[in-house]
């Protein structure tokens, strides 16, 4: 944005980055309730058509770069309504599946809708520097090696399939009967142990996903400047692994693949730290590939764990709660990064963070779902419950 004659500092910029994930992640909570007080088809109609708002906004915005500030915070905020999105599809899609199905069907929902970050950071380059939608969009701007771009077009693309989706929504979707519940009904999950348990691990495996696809392309403008072109690489395989993982979590057990995966992230982690230290690009690139990997599909099989540890009328809003607090992990992330760069003029603090968290998992994971004392346990509970 600097280039074309904006002047925010790196850290307004970085705060802006974050942002969108800050409030999308607090939207969840909010969302994880609404298909249950109002019903799938209505809240999906609703939730889809105020992404407008933030998309015209910005698509304005940054044709003028006397836009204060805090106009750019407030439009960088709006655009979290999006992340809110994810947590009320994946309360409605629960109750579409069986048990030995669901871990599929939640994978594939993920997957495709994480896939929206590595599209934005993919197409993004690309429709920025057509003039095609000048008529409509307005004209270019200018950057400082004359080179003229069109920075609105990265907001107004997405109108059409705001619209479509919404549309399609309304037609195409339906209310299911039995599925209203009170927001006192829904919100005795916070009084449940497993609940924060799960939380935690899904916050290890799609945090990391969502906050390292904030952060892994201001790692490599950074780092490695001259291979940014590969920033979407990282959100596109994490989200294209995440329908893996639950598949395979369907088949060999959540639990089980969770601490394998979790494992492979300390690795994935460790390996960042060895080969940045180094200045090695290629060792960077293929361990933090790894490291998104294993996130996905981590994502996948945490998901997978809650339709068997609760009742339905539970594991729905579990869903959305639990990934209400991984999404986090796109604002924590980068400005733990930020942190460590403070801290030490480098990014080894904030990953050996990371891997202690990972730690914690693996133990947290092993002791409440993988001992056959605890998984009798929770077989009795969900019998009497």
């Amino acid at each position: 944005m600097n280039d074309i004659g904006f002047s925010f500092t790196d850290q307004q910029l970085f705060t802006l980055a974050a942002m969108p994930g800050l409030v999308g992640a607090t939207l969840r909570f909010v969302y994880t309730f609404g298909v249950g007080m109002m019903g799938g088809r209505n809240w999906t109609v609703l939730s889809t058509a105020v992404l407008a708002i933030p998309a015209i906004g910005i698509g304005f915005a940054v044709q003028n770069p006397d836009t204060p500030y805090s106009v750019m915070l407030l439009l960088a905020a709006l655009s979290g309504l999006g992340g809110g999105n994810f947590s009320s599809s994946s309360s409605n899609i629960s109750f579409f599946f069986p048990k030995k199905a669901r871990g599929t069907a939640l994978g594939i929902n993920g997957g495709l809708g994480n896939m929206g970050v590595s599209v934005v950071q993919f197409v993004t380059p690309l429709i920025i520097t057509t003039g095609t939608f000048a008529f409509i969009a307005g004209d270019g701007q200018k950057l400082s090696n004359g080179q003229e771009v069109f920075l609105q077009n990265a907001a107004f693309i997405w109108l059409l399939p705001i619209a479509i989706v919404t549309i399609a929504a309304w037609f195409g979707m339906d209310n299911l009967p039995g599925t209203k519940q009170s927001f006192s009904d829904q919100f005795v999950i916070v009084k449940r142990k497993h609940t924060w348990i799960m939380t935690w691990l899904y916050v290890a495996t799609f945090g990391s996903f969502i906050g390292y696809s904030a952060a892994f392309p201001l790692l490599l403008k950074s780092q490695f400047p001259e291979y940014i072109s590969l920033a979407f690489l990282g959100a596109f395989l994490a989200a294209a692994s995440r329908p893996v993982g639950g598949w395979l979590a369907d088949k060999m057990g959540g639990a089980k693949l969770t601490s394998i995966v979790l494992v492979v992230m300390m690795a994935g982690a460790g390996s960042v730290i060895f080969f940045l230290g180094n200045k090695l690009f290629s060792g960077f690139l293929i361990s933090f590939l790894v490291l998104f990997i294993a996130a996905g599909i981590g994502s996948g099989s945490t998901f997978q764990m809650i339709p068997g540890i609760f009742v339905p009328k539970e594991a729905a809003p579990v869903l959305g709660f639990t990934a209400a607090f991984a999404a986090y992990g796109s604002f924590l992330i980068p400005k733990l990064f930020g942190w460590s760069v403070n801290i030490s003029g480098g990014y080894v603090p904030a990953f050996f963070i990371f891997i202690g968290f990972y730690v914690l998992s693996i133990i947290l994971n092993w002791y409440y779902y993988q001992r056959k004392e605890s998984v009798a346990v929770l077989e009795a509970q969900k019998t009497t419950a």
